[in-house]
């Protein structure tokens, strides 16, 4: 498989916060933020409907519409039409939303005017990758083999964004999912080209190097890291995977802080460098609602971490053994 779409930028920023994940986000903030972020090197930009029923994209689009379109990369997904509704619905762990209530749709008709609506929302004149958004089993649960059916049979959405990208209106497209499982099984039905992949290959988990770090190599596919910090977990919040974190998970953190704290290192930094070091990954996306928060993941980025650190995450069983170090 050849790349499609131009090179991302290995740090890019999540939609999530310009969609009030968590707490409300003003409109200037959001701007300054998109503002820091570009002034800071970053040229990738990932968003969705479903973050704030479009408030989102729409603040992409108004912080993105005057800068050179060419200069930068930007996904959206697929699978949530939105539908005018008054007032706009509020789905967690967004606090806000715009007057639209969300409608599940995987079908490639429904591919082509989620598209078309995120264009227009946003005010651009192009996207360059789209996901087939949540089509995973963390969000249906037992009508998940339904819906992925209808993705990726006839009329699906997977249909529907190939010939999108074959008509040029895309450039390339996946999955953005919280699992494994519909990547794989992605992989093998259909011809996609790069999956965001959201909270799996942290220095929490790395259940990707099993299988579907080793065929996406195969078959010339990447990967994109959202949620590096297990939603904010690994940078010190209370909360793993949307939700409160659980004495496990929290006893895992502190084995993993105390070995940075031994070695002078910001857990945060080695949580967002870490998994770069693998070579199908192609960015990480934390996500920013502030441009202090912002310039924080920037600086991360950069910092030097001693090699001595890794070697003890490593000799601690801390780190899968096959997981390369940066």
């Amino acid at each position: 498989m050849t790349q499609r779409y131009q090179p991302i930028t290995r740090l890019g920023l999540g939609g999530t916060g310009f969609g009030d994940m968590y707490h409300a986000t003003s409109d200037e903030a959001a701007q300054a933020t998109a503002d820091a972020a570009w002034d800071a090197g970053i040229r990738y930009f990932d968003t969705a409907p479903h973050y704030g029923a479009g408030l989102s994209e729409h603040r992409f689009g108004h912080a993105l519409r005057r800068r050179p379109r060419a200069d930068y990369t930007l996904s959206t997904k697929v699978g949530r039409l939105l539908a005018p509704s008054t007032p706009g619905e509020i789905a967690a762990p967004f606090v806000g939303a715009l007057p639209f209530k969300r409608v599940i749709d995987y079908t490639a008709d429904g591919a082509r005017r989620s598209v078309e609506d995120s264009l227009q929302r946003m005010a651009l004149a192009s996207i360059d990758i789209v996901y087939v958004h949540d089509l995973s089993p963390d969000m249906f649960g037992d009508q998940f083999d339904h819906y992925y059916r209808i993705a990726s049979g006839p009329g699906g959405a997977f249909e529907g964004l190939t010939k999108l990208r074959e008509e040029g209106v895309i450039k390339a497209w996946g999955l953005g999912v919280n699992t494994v499982e519909p990547c794989l099984r992605a992989l093998r039905d259909a011809d996609p080209d790069i999956f965001l992949l959201a909270g799996r290959y942290t220095l929490m988990e790395t259940t990707p190097l099993a299988e579907l770090f080793p065929l996406c190599a195969e078959r010339g596919a990447k990967v994109v890291i959202g949620g590096p910090f297990n939603s904010g977990f690994l940078a010190g919040g209370p909360n793993y995977d949307y939700g409160p974190a659980d004495a496990d998970k929290l006893a895992q953190r502190e084995r993993l802080r105390k070995v940075a704290v031994d070695h002078g290192v910001d857990l945060a930094a080695a949580a967002l460098q870490f998994g770069l070091a693998h070579p199908v990954v192609a960015a990480t996306i934390p996500g920013a609602s502030s441009p202090e928060h912002l310039r924080r993941n920037a600086v991360l980025m950069e910092m030097a971490i001693p090699k001595a650190f890794w070697d003890a995450l490593r000799s601690e069983g801390l780190v899968a053994e096959e997981a390369p170090l940066p």
